[in-house]
């Protein structure tokens, strides 16, 4: 089994609640479950959230469009994270973050196949960045994540989840999904309301005609659009 884990909440301190922030008419977080949802690779998905009051919508959200939910800790995130995965045990685990809505299903399948066909512990997009900002994802074994929940100890690594894994290249076989095209210094994640402003734009343009767009859409529709100005990193 591959199982994605959705990790969100509403607690974030430059943004707070932007998870449930609307685009194309419903939850940010309903808008990247449809995108995840469209994966051909991922089994099952499960939304994480923190045991804290106001996540209470988080899972009550996650239940409202079909997908599993669990709650654990808000600091440690890797207990919750490997607590999530636990009664799944599945061979793989995805791990993405509720602040992508633009989480590209492709990006993640070809993570996917790079993890299995090269038998990588630990893969991602995100050490050498080539991606959006934003289209972050990040694959690896089940025994590679017990092994991070059993031994980790810095706050770092359990704030984070996989900094263990990638710390230790002499434990864990670790892989590289890297694009074509060097993208890394476009910004699409949301941590400030302009990257809100700048994601909603992008779902009002390409979401009412044709809700599977694709990465190369939006590149298209920000090559293409002189009205439109991108969110870079720099």
């Amino acid at each position: 089994m591959i199982l994605a884990i959705l990790q969100a909440r509403m607690s974030s301190s430059r943004l707070p609640g932007k998870v449930m922030l609307p685009l194309a008419g419903a939850p940010m977080l309903a808008r990247q479950i449809e995108r995840l949802k469209r994966s051909r690779l991922i089994d099952r998905l499960v939304v994480a959230t923190s045991d804290r009051d106001e996540d209470e919508g988080v899972a009550a959200l996650a239940s409202s469009v079909g997908v599993d939910s669990f709650r654990g800790s808000l600091e440690n995130v890797l207990d919750r994270f490997y607590k999530a995965a636990l009664p799944y045990r599945p061979k793989l685990v995805v791990r993405v973050t509720g602040d992508c809505p633009l989480a590209d299903w492709e990006v993640i399948d070809g993570c996917i196949s790079l993890a299995i066909e090269d038998g990588y512990d630990y893969a991602s997009n995100s050490l050498t960045r080539t991606w959006p900002d934003g289209l972050d994802v990040e694959v690896f074994t089940f025994a590679a994540l017990e092994t991070a929940w059993r031994e980790a100890k810095d706050p770092f690594e359990l704030e984070h989840v996989t900094p263990f894994l990638h710390r230790h290249p002499e434990r864990f076989k670790l892989g590289q999904y890297v694009n074509d095209i060097d993208r890394s210094d476009l910004r699409w994640t949301v941590d400030e309301r302009s990257d809100y402003e700048f994601v909603g734009r992008i779902y009002d343009r390409l979401y009412p005609s044709n809700p599977a767009f694709t990465t190369e859409d939006v590149l298209n529709l920000l090559a293409n659009d002189p009205t439109f100005q991108e969110q870079t990193n720099a």
